[in-house]
């Protein structure tokens, strides 16, 4: 039986968070690479739901909220290193601070969050692209038909034992999303200009009360990568600077949100689409953009499951037939170890793509993992380790503060899953 207080911790929290050698842009970049994805193409969604106002000061808030508890992350991770007299670095991950919190219940529900967020990520990587093809080949297959049909494909990518040849599609992705994004903001000046729409005609604050925490849940899942806020801290070499560099990060990135959001909603109104590229004209550019995006998904869907990978095989590394195989003597140890990865690796791509081809809508799941992992993640278990790690050394307002953003992330979780499940 292990020591709940020495278990390694997930290898996503861990990978160069002790080197400390990443400048400051390279640490900007990280930063921007971990929160912005795929979620923020649903924003003009999530603006029709909520209306602009109520949508873009939801992402304010949001945005805001992350940033305070990513900051909560990083002091409690400092207030542990500095009572560690010897190896520091066993108290540097998200499931530490759980341990240090809660105990092995607090370690576990830490990593299982996680593991759920990274699950959920991944589900979303595979309906959008799903959704995409369907558009631009209608009449084909629909969306569950080109989820399943990626599965041998992604199977085959999970084998790969590195994944850094993966890498330039990922920055490929990122491009294709900008060029999304500023291909929906192209044609909304273009019905603007033209006089296609009404601003009047678009909703400032929904009437529908069941809206907001749907667009809550939108908000929060586009200020994705809180995971990796200890390690993206821990690999700075000037980790004193990190509080100012996340902060500009986050202003930037906000805002950017709020005006995308904005214009896609100004742009389609209530025909906003929950992938907005889906709105597009099907010229042969967009087309293009379209497919491109989805094939730098179809790339990195591999770097998005591979912590989910570790940590499986992590706990099959530690099962009883597994070790069992490790002690055999004889050419079969190292084949029946082989062979156990690479099942659970297909198992798992298999598991994701059933439960893609079942989620209704993008904006749907989206909505209902930000309000229930996300939040959690994000909001709750933050508040819950800055209180047990720091209490006798918080004033008043320090522990108000941690208990509003404690009950509010608990509440919005609750009702926020409730309005999604029953539908908005």
């Amino acid at each position: 039986m292990e020591d709940g207080g020495k278990t390694a911790g997930i290898p996503l929290l861990d990978s160069g968070a002790a080197l400390g050698t990443t400048s400051t842009v390279q640490t900007l970049a990280n930063i921007v690479v971990s929160i912005v994805g795929t979620g923020v193409l649903g924003l003009p969604f999530a603006l029709r739901i909520a209306g602009w106002l109520a949508g873009s000061l939801g992402i304010i808030v949001a945005g805001l909220a992350t940033y305070y508890c990513m900051l909560l992350l990083v002091k409690c991770r400092d207030k542990l290193a500095s009572e560690e007299e010897e190896d520091s670095t066993n108290r540097k991950t998200y499931g530490d601070l759980g341990y240090e919190s809660m105990g092995t219940t607090g370690r576990f529900l830490a990593e299982s969050l996680i593991f759920l967020s990274q699950c959920g990520g991944s589900v979303a990587y595979l309906v959008f692209i799903g959704q995409n093809l369907s558009s631009v080949f209608k009449g084909h297959w629909n969306f569950s038909s080109f989820i399943l049909l990626l599965v041998p494909i992604e199977i085959g990518f999970s084998w790969i034992g590195s994944l850094s040849a993966l890498a330039p599609f990922s920055i490929f992705a990122d491009i294709c999303n900008v060029l999304a994004m500023g291909i929906v903001v192209k044609e909304d000046i273009q019905q603007a200009l033209g006089g296609e729409f009404s601003f009047k005609e678009r909703t400032a604050i929904t009437s529908n009360i069941g809206g907001l925490p749907f667009a809550g849940g939108m908000a929060v899942f586009c200020f994705e990568g809180f995971g990796m806020t200890l390690a993206l801290e821990g690999s700075m070499r000037d980790k004193r600077s990190f509080p100012k560099l996340l902060a500009q990060a986050f202003t930037g990135i906000t805002l950017l949100y709020v005006l995308f959001g904005f214009f896609g909603y100004m742009a389609y109104g209530d025909e906003t689409r929950d992938i907005v590229t889906l709105n597009l004209p099907r010229d042969w550019w967009a087309l293009a953009v379209q497919i491109g995006m989805c094939l730098g998904l179809v790339f990195t869907f591999p770097i998005m499951v591979h912590p989910i990978n570790e940590i499986i095989e992590g706990r099959l590394k530690k099962s009883n037939w597994f070790q069992d195989a490790e002690n055999t003597n004889g050419y079969s140890t190292t084949s029946i170890g082989k062979f156990g990865i690479y099942l659970s690796r297909s198992m798992l791509v298999i598991g994701l793509a059933i439960l893609a081809s079942c989620v209704p809508a993008f904006g749907v799941f989206a909505s209902l993992v930000g309000s229930t992992v996300c939040a959690l993640i994000s909001f709750v278990l933050p508040a819950i380790f800055h209180l047990k790690i720091f209490w006798s050394s918080l004033n008043l307002w320090q522990r108000a503060l941690d208990f509003v953003i404690l009950s509010c992330g608990m509440l919005f979780a609750a009702y926020g899953t409730y309005n999604t499940v029953v539908g908005v």
